[in-house]
Parts: structure tokens; C-alpha cells; sequence
């Protein structure tokens, strides 16, 4: 797959187009947050993708090398730093969890235990008019599972793609071995 009309914000130091996919190696002390409980907000987190418009739909396969608390990687539907959603992987106390932040203004987040332990996941971003559904898969099945449906401004442009961040950490590297977004 052609990346060229790809762009990045907030591009790693160290990343690698491959084949269908990019290698990426999220940088220390990044983040995607606005404010909610924690009092920061932080726009620091690698997001990889194009713009779009209208309906659309993001779908990243990745695998990663998670190492330290709340090191994150996934898909991303961007407008701005204070309207977006992500959705992927999170590390969080010791264990793989499935995450959605959803941010108007303010983040709210939402994590449920990911199953078993996954050799690759597979998250999906639809936007249907004025919502996005989340939806999820593991070790190569279509993302079938639903696991939120949230709010998101219509026909207004968004960068769909994909994202990591390591808040606490020093980095670690995440394997998209399948982005699309159409």
C-alpha cells in the first residue's frame, strides 16, 4: 500500500513503511488526553493517516511490545486536539486491556480486559453521519465484536488512522501490518 497521501502529527523518530503496514516506535512521555480526572492535556501521541470526509472507515491490525504502564496503540478519527476518538490496546495495571477515549473538549475513557492474550488485534472505526461504532477483532478475525458507539461531529474532515502513545514509558514499538482507511 502507497502511503503518500498519508501524513503524520506528531511524527516518531523512528518509523518505517511496510508493506501494507508501518513499524512504528512510540516516543517517551506520549500522550492523547484533555483534561478529564488527570488535569492535563497532552497531543503529543504519533497519529498516522489521511483526511477524510463524511462516512469513512478505519481499520488497523498491529501487534506491540507493550512494556509499561498505559502504552497504547490503535486507530484514530482526528478533527483536532480536542476532537477525537481512539481506539485500540492499552496496558494497564499488568495486563492488555481494550480502550476507547472519546474526546469533545474533555476525554472520557473506557477499558475492558482483552481476552486471552492476542497475538494481533484488529480495531474498526466506522463513521456513519453524526457516529462512530468501534468494533474489534483478534489474531487475523474481521473486527465483528462491538465495543462502543460514541458521538462524532458529521462532514467535518478528520485524519483516519493509526496511533501510539507511551505516557509513562520509554517507548515501544507497534507493528501495523494492515491500515486502511476508505
Amino acid at each position: 500500500m502507497a502511503f503518500e497521501s498519508w501524513q503524520w502529527i506528531n511524527e516518531p523518530g523512528e518509523w518505517a513503511a511496510v508493506g501494507e503496514g508501518v513499524r512504528v516506535v512510540a516516543g517517551a512521555q506520549t500522550d492523547l488526553w484533555q483534561k478529564t480526572h488527570y488535569g492535563y492535556s497532552f497531543d503529543t501521541g504519533h497519529m498516522f493517516g489521511r483526511l477524510v470526509s463524511g462516512d469513512t472507515r478505519v481499520t488497523a491490525t498491529f501487534d506491540a511490545d507493550y512494556a509499561e504502564q498505559y502504552d497504547q496503540a490503535g486507530a484514530v478519527l482526528r478533527i483536532d486536539e480536542e476532537n477525537w476518538i481512539k481506539a485500540g490496546t492499552e496496558f494497564v495495571d499488568g495486563a492488555l486491556q481494550l480502550s476507547v477515549v472519546v474526546t469533545r473538549g474533555f476525554s472520557d475513557w473506557s477499558v475492558v480486559p482483552a481476552p486471552g492474550t492476542p497475538t494481533s488485534v484488529t480495531i474498526d472505526l466506522e463513521r456513519a453521519g453524526d457516529a462512530v461504532t468501534v468494533r474489534y477483532g483478534f489474531d487475523g478475525a474481521e473486527p465483528a465484536h462491538m465495543l462502543r458507539l460514541a458521538y462524532f461531529p458529521p462532514e467535518v474532515p478528520a485524519l483516519a488512522g493509526a496511533m501510539c502513545a507511551a505516557p509513562v514509558g520509554k517507548g515501544f514499538e507497534t507493528r501495523f501490518s494492515r491500515l486502511s482507511a476508505t
